[in-house]
């Protein structure tokens, strides 16, 4: 935990705005390449920067290690449950066509869940790497 207070301050405001900007980068991950995998690295920079300041039991305690891990599994799920519903509809996996009755708008949803599911998992996995380290004893 660092003491400096003008730093614990400018972090506490900057927090915010970094995660912020991931979700502008996730939410127009579907209109261009990627989306996922950079929201969830820029969003667990942030909790990461807070947890430098703060310390990783203060971040802890806003974000329970089991909610961490929770939403490790749900981005997994997300992911792989976008591409095995494709196949159970007829199709190949991850072809999103089929989602909807509108081909453009079922790309748009598959795009969007595959990515959705690659944010949370790219987050969480950083922040329980993170974590372990952090917590590593000496």
């Amino acid at each position: 935990m660092i003491k400096d207070p003008v730093l614990n301050i400018i972090t506490f405001l900057m927090v915010p705005f970094i995660i912020l900007f991931a979700l502008y980068i996730q939410f127009h991950g579907d209109y261009t390449p990627g989306g996922g995998f950079q929201a969830g690295i820029i969003i667990a920079s942030g909790i990461i920067l807070y947890s430098m300041l703060f310390g990783v039991p203060v971040t802890l305690k806003a974000i329970p290690y089991s909610a961490i891990k929770f939403t490790n599994a749900l981005g997994i799920l997300i992911y792989g449950g976008t591409g095995i519903a494709t196949v159970l509809l007829g199709q190949n996996f991850l072809s999103y066509n089929i989602l909807l009755a509108n081909n453009v708008a079922g790309q748009k949803l598959g795009i969007f869940l595959v990515e959705l599911g690659v944010a949370f998992t790219v987050c969480s996995s950083m922040l329980i790497i993170y974590i372990d380290f952090a917590r590593r004893k000496k």
